[in-house]
This record gives structure tokens, sequence and C-alpha cells, in this order.
């Protein structure tokens, strides 16, 4: 009879923290740039704007459509599962039902992406001289800036705060979290209300991100250290 391997399943949770701990590093990283990018480099408020800025520099112009948030929200799992990870011992169900939720959102906002979509557009108005076909393309432009602001982000940051607030909820009654740690989860509401009904208010989502991180800080980072 074949022996079966045994899996060292704390083993593979520390991988898991470790992971995370890194994912909330480069986020980290990442937050200030895109908070300097937007403080410098201030999104333009019209279609043709946004064309003409691609036109001149297609690298701003990816910037100034969350290029780097598309990397933010992909690591934003991986945090999510080190915080699941963290507190699944103390309510399974909460951090199943929490991470189910950030999940979704978390696919939501990628449909409300348009960077490459604005980038091709942008390329093809410039290479025409055609006053009609510039017309339909304007006209794309701004469907697609509309998507950008629409629903997809609006669910995006309301389960996202749903996220926020059960893991929140958990690690307040959590033995291994202290209260204002907790807190900080709450306390985010504030902000995600300040900031759902407007994509171009970005800086607001990143101070509560920060929010977020802290706590995750306070507690996969102490796990890592703790298990090696």
């Amino acid at each position: 009879m074949l022996d079966v391997p045994q899996m060292n399943e704390e083993y593979n949770w520390v991988k898991l923290y470790k992971a995370s701990g890194v994912a909330a590093l480069v986020i980290v990283f990442i937050i200030p740039i895109q908070i300097l990018i937007f403080t410098v480099f201030p999104p333009p408020d019209t279609t043709i704007a946004f064309i003409d800025l691609f036109h001149d520099n297609w690298v701003i112009g990816l910037l100034s459509l969350d290029f780097l948030y598309y990397i933010n929200n992909a690591l934003l799992i991986l945090v999510y599962l080190g915080l699941f990870a963290a507190l699944r011992k103390d309510n399974y169900a909460n951090m199943l039902i929490a991470l189910v939720f950030g999940f979704i959102g978390i696919a939501v906002y990628y449909v409300s992406t348009i960077g490459f979509e604005m980038m091709s557009l942008s390329k093809q108005y410039h290479s025409t001289e055609s006053i009609e076909i510039r017309q339909q393309l304007l006209a794309i432009g701004h469907g697609l800036l509309e998507r950008y602001k629409g629903t997809a982000f609006d669910v995006y940051y309301v389960f996202n705060t749903i996220t926020l607030l059960i893991i929140s909820n958990t690690m307040y009654k959590s033995n291994i979290f202290s209260k204002a740690t907790a807190g900080l989860g709450t306390d985010c509401r504030d902000i995600y209300d300040y900031t759902v009904n407007s994509r171009n208010n970005r800086i607001g989502f990143f101070f509560n991100f920060f929010n977020s991180l802290d706590y995750f800080f306070n507690t996969n980072w102490k796990k890592i250290t703790d298990n090696g």
C-alpha cells in the first residue's frame, strides 16, 4: 500500500501569509506613486482631452485611467486571502462572506476599466481626417468614460465596503486584534460614503486602503515573523 505524504497545513498557511505580506508591501509602494501622478497630472475632464493626452503621452494617459490600480487590485486579492487566513479560526463564515464580496467587487472593477480601449480609440482618432469618423469616435469615447464612472465602479466600492466592514467586525471580536485596529475598518465607511459616487476622487480611497493595510500589518506580518 502506497504511503500518502501528509500535507503540512500550517506551512501552507504561512506561505499564504508571506505572499500576502509581499503583496501588501508592493501596494504600499504603489499608492503614493498613484497619488503623486494624480496630483502632478490631474486627469482630463473631457473625452477629447483624454484622446489628445493619449496621443501626446500614452503612458500618462494609461496612468490617468488607473493603470497602476489594475495592479493594485490584483494584489488586493492576496491581501484579502491573507486576512482570511488570519481570521478563519475566529469566524469562518464571516470571513468567507467577506472574501466572496471582495472578490466579486474586484472582478467587477475590471469591467469598468477603459485604459487600453481609450488608447486604441486615440490612435484611430488621430489617424483619420474624416470629421464624421472623428465624431463617431468621440461618441464612443464618451460612452467609455461613462462606463468608467458608472455602475460597475460603484458596485466595486460598495462590495469592498461590505468586505472591510465584515473583516473589521470579525477582527473586533477576535482575541488577536486590538479594538483600535479593528475600528479602523469601520472608520473607512465614511470615506467610502464620500467617494462612492465620484471616480475622480481617488485620494479618499487611497487613505481608506492605508487603514486596511494597517490592520493587515498588525496581524499577518506578526504571524509571518512568528512562524518564520
